[in-house]
Parts: structure tokens; sequence; C-alpha cells
């Protein structure tokens, strides 16, 4: 920062507020720290008394916080994110499309340590309808050095985007619905309706239903048939206890997949199943699913449309968050339920 005359500061940065006052109409801001001088500024600096300003000069290696966070959001954002103009320094990032909300935390945690760096974020792993308030980002100063822009643009190349919304795959979904009561008429399905609605929530397609009671080797036909009829995802609800007459696990780890997880770090949920049949996913859905408004379905499906191949490290990962309040008025996905 330094002191030059008020015609020698052209191209340099405000350091701080120019107020100016009109009597009996106004009093406030006339230019605002951060304000680049421009060369038609110069009269009405003159004319609220100023010859000379107290300035940043952009010519020493510093860059303009509005030009800071241009590159700041070129480096770090990828696919699926609108970007708005600067103010006052900051960017704001809202999602162009509907689809999953990835961040990469390491990365982000990397450029924040940098210091002299903002950048939010909501949380991620949930989905992002279109126009949705991401974060944002800036630079703390009214100026920045180079070199700090640079090394948050090396971190930026290494990790790949740090935001950025992924499109989910419009699957075609199978759903196995095991239980005698239910193939024997006895109670009515209340699966199935909900299944559907949270099909149609992700623009997917319900291929069909089926009521193969409770013998495991019907329930893997089940299955096999939908995956052989070219389904996307097999959704296998009921019977996922720990009780003896459960069979439902059995029958998934009869299909001869990779089994992922039996059990989460999630509630409602965490009897839940995930299993990889010749790369199709196959999911085992507790009772919850149907009774609960959000569980351990909200926070797995999205991701495994956007195309990820979840692990088990995903899944104790989701222990953070893995608690649903139970909110008298639910606020998903703006609530701390998942998005670990």
């Amino acid at each position: 920062m330094k002191e030059v005359a008020v015609e020698q500061a052209i191209g340099m940065v405000l350091c701080h507020d120019l107020t100016e006052i009109v009597p009996g109409e106004r009093k406030g801001p006339r230019f605002r720290k951060g304000h680049i001088v421009r060369e038609e500024d110069i009269p009405a600096l003159l004319d609220i008394g100023k010859k000379h300003l107290y300035v940043w000069d952009l010519e020493e290696g510093f860059v303009h916080e509005d030009e800071a966070a241009r590159r700041m959001a070129a480096a770090a954002v990828g696919q699926g994110v609108r970007l708005s103009e600067p103010k006052e320094g900051k960017i704001d990032l809202r999602a162009a499309r509907e689809g999953l909300l990835r961040i990469n935390l390491e990365a982000l945690y990397q450029l924040n340590a940098l210091g002299n760096i903002c950048f939010a974020t909501i949380r991620r792993n949930k989905v992002a309808h279109e126009g949705k308030h991401l974060g944002g980002m800036r630079v703390i100063p009214l100026v920045v050095e180079e070199e700090l822009l640079e090394r948050f643009e090396a971190i930026c190349r290494e990790s790949g985007p740090v935001v950025e919304v992924v499109p989910l795959k419009r699957a075609k979904i199978g759903i196995v619905t095991t239980g005698s009561e239910i193939q024997e008429g006895r109670i009515q399905d209340g699966f199935g309706p909900v299944l559907r609605r949270k099909a149609e929530e992700l623009h997917c397609t319900v291929m069909g239903q089926v009521f193969p009671g409770d013998d495991p080797e019907a329930i893997t036909r089940a299955i096999q048939d939908f995956l052989k009829a070219g389904a996307d995802l097999v959704e296998v609800s009921g019977g996922m206890s720990v009780d003896p007459d459960d069979r439902t696990p059995l029958a998934i780890r009869n299909c001869g997949g990779e089994v992922v997880t039996y059990g989460t770090p999630v509630l409602p949920g965490a009897m839940m199943m995930l299993s990889y049949v010749d790369g199709v996913p196959v999911v085992g859905l507790p009772g919850c699913v149907m009774f609960h408004q959000r569980t351990v379905y909200d926070l797995v499906v999205p991701r495994i449309l956007a195309g990820e191949k979840l692990t088990a490290m995903d899944f104790v990962q989701l222990a953070h968050g893995g608690q649903c309040q139970n909110c008298p008025v639910c606020h998903w996905p703006d609530c701390g339920f998942g998005g670990n």
C-alpha cells in the first residue's frame, strides 16, 4: 500500500472506501475499496477533495481480487457448475444442471491451507438441483501475490476438478419385493409405491416389480431375471435383518457378485446391503426405506447413478453425518444428514 497523487493512480486499486457527501441528499461510498482507478474517475475524485489516494500498485507482482477469483474458479471448478461475475472480489458457484455434487475434500482443504484463500462449499454427495447455491470463493485481501495464485492453480492441476455436478444415469430399475405375506396377499405391499416415487424423483424407470416370497432360490432367480433383461440397478426390498428367517442377504450373495457391504453406519438404514453382479449394482433395502422420508437409500443410490463404484470405505465414511435427526419438518438435502 502506498500514497500517490490522484493523477498517478490510474490502474491502481483503492485500499479503502471514499465517501461522498451531497448535502440534503446522501452520504455514502462514491468509490469502494477494491475499485481500480480509471482515467475518467479523476474529476470525480477531485470533486470530493481527493488529491492523493492510498492504493495497491498491481504492477508490483500483485493480482486484483476480482481477477484472482476468476483465476481460482477457472482452475478449481469442473463440469455442471455456473459461475457468477465477481462482486467485491467474490464469485458464487451454482449448479448449472441437476446432478450429484462432488467435492474433492483433500484438494479443498489444501487450497484453503495456502492462506489468504476463502473457498467454501455446501456438503458433497447429495443431489443438487439446477440453480442450487454450491459455494463461493475469493481471496481475503484486496490484492494477492501472483505466486499464491500459481500455487493454487498447481494444486488444481494435480487434483482435477475440486467442485463439479455430475449427471445421474436415467437407470432402468428392477424391484424384487420379498415376503410371503405380500406374495400371498395377506398384507398390501408398501415398498413398491415408495421405490417408484424415489425412482421418479431421480428420473429413472421402473422395469417392473416381482414378489418371489421368502424362498432364497426364488429371490435369486428374480434378481437374475432383471439382470438378464438389462436392468441398470436391482432393488431388493424386505427381509434384510439378522433374523434366521430373513433370507434376502443369502439370496443376494447367491447371485455370485462382489458384496461390498452388509450393514452401514447410517440411521435409518443400518441393514442395507450392496453387491455388484457383473458390474451391475444390487441393493438390499431394509424396512426403514418404506417408513422414513430420508434414509441410507438417499445417500447411496444417487452416487451409484452418478457412476461411482462404491467401496467398503465409502460406507465407513458415511458414519459422520449418518444419523438423521428426524426433524418435524424435513429440510433435506439442506441438513446435516449424509453428505460426508
